[in-house]
């Protein structure tokens, strides 16, 4: 009765003997580690081995332990980030309990990356509202002075108002982004790629662009002029930054790839498409990434800090977001939209 009621649980449990060797796991257990119980039991299995300290520890001291966030090495897998308790049943006998936290450490993440941008959104309109009021009143009042000056020489003074206001009316339109989609339609992800790719090719020949498209994937509805502006802006970033540290041998992968019963913060979605934008550059300092979509924050001093906000905007007019990882040597952007409304 009680082998059925853990046969049913979604928490991973295991039984091992004092020498760490399994005798049973149930099929949260396989599911987690990819492993059947028929071809592993009576072996020590090699994904356990980071946490096989805790483990003897355990079973030495006969105490129960308890460990957070640990790191799970899965053979051939990224390694999974799990919560797991390990309690001595007897001197041969551990329980151990396993539960992955990488999808709601994840859902976290995203949720708290939507709340910022909503807060960032909210801000920035109230600023712009504030500002192009004044820049108004500035613009007119320059005109107006032109039309009473003496001298037609200082009408260039005039004109550098005008125009620097026309500057910063533009700039506070950049920093908004979208307000909404236009012209919502289907498309063609890769299609949008092709454009984004032809554009890179030509303004940077001396980097390798490489294709790894997956040609499932169904067309999806949106505004192809704002997602190419979005793929292009993040795929600028990743070639400055290509240029600017002269990278050996710099390389930008376009991927595309489905992502079925995929969370979206909240939401869970049938089906979501993913493009990731690979760089092999100097990677993205660590005190910038918690900050990298807010308006007017760059690590180039040449940046207008701009790029990746719009881009996110433009993600979330499509109902997705836009993540980050970046180590030395790889940064990945992930573009994630999803395609139900398709």
């Amino acid at each position: 009765m009680y082998q059925r009621l853990l046969e049913h649980l979604s928490t991973a449990v295991l039984l091992l003997d004092g020498a760490l060797h399994l005798r049973w796991m149930n099929p949260a257990a396989e599911s987690l580690l990819a492993v059947s119980l028929g071809r592993v039991r009576g072996t020590r299995l090699e994904s356990l081995e980071s946490v096989a300290e805790v483990l003897t520890k355990a079973r030495r001291e006969f105490h129960p332990y308890t460990q957070r966030e640990a790191s799970l090495s899965l053979p051939g897998q990224e390694p999974v980030t799990v919560d797991f308790t390990v309690t001595p049943l007897s001197d041969d006998e551990l329980l151990l309990e396993i539960e992955p936290r990488d999808r709601l450490l994840r859902i976290s993440r995203e949720e708290a990356l939507i709340a910022r941008q909503e807060a960032i959104k909210v801000l920035s309109r109230g600023l712009a509202h504030e500002v192009k009021n004044p820049l108004g009143g500035i613009r007119g009042a320059a005109q107006l002075l032109e039309r009473d000056l003496p001298d037609p020489q200082l009408a260039e003074f005039t004109h550098i108002i005008v125009e620097e206001v026309d500057r910063l009316r533009d700039l506070v339109d950049r920093m908004l982004g979208p307000n909404q989609l236009r012209e919502p339609a289907p498309l063609n992800i890769h299609q949008v790629l092709e454009r984004v790719r032809s554009l890179v090719v030509a303004e940077h020949p001396d980097i390798e662009v490489v294709r790894d498209y997956d040609p499932s994937l169904p067309e999806l509805s949106g505004e192809e002029a704002q997602l190419i502006q979005a793929l292009l802006n993040v795929a600028r970033n990743a070639v400055q930054a290509l240029e600017e540290h002269a990278t050996a041998a710099p390389r930008l992968v376009l991927r595309t790839r489905a992502r079925r019963q995929f969370t979206l913060g909240a939401e869970r979605h049938r089906l979501v498409c993913e493009v990731a934008v690979i760089d092999n550059g100097p990677g993205i300092p660590e005190a910038l990434q918690e900050t990298l979509f807010y308006p007017m924050v760059s690590g180039r001093a040449s940046g207008s800090g701009l790029g990746l906000s719009i881009a996110q905007s433009i993600l979330h007019q499509h109902q997705g977001l836009i993540e980050c990882d970046s180590t030395p040597g790889h940064t990945e952007f992930r573009l994630l939209i999803p395609l139900e409304a398709s």
